[in-house]
């Protein structure tokens, strides 16, 4: 399986998705309980060392209460 990397704009996403987050006072666990993953896959998305699938961003959005293209840095 070939490796992913890791770019400045999964880096963005991920401080704008923290960034939404704290703007509605949840934690990283009450954002996970809402898109069913586990909170260190929301803390390493956060932290851009993870790449979200397009079904998970969508389903982070809904639970934040934004539009997909919100989130994205570009």
């Amino acid at each position: 399986m070939a490796e992913v990397r890791i770019t400045q704009k999964d880096i963005q996403l991920g401080k704008r998705i923290r960034r939404f987050r704290k703007k509605v006072d949840l934690t990283q666990e009450e954002l996970a309980e809402k898109v069913r993953v586990s909170t260190t896959h929301i803390g390493l998305v956060e932290t851009g060392k993870r790449r979200l699938s397009l079904k998970t961003l969508q389903k982070i959005a809904s639970a934040l209460g934004v539009k997909v293209k919100d989130l994205l840095p570009f």
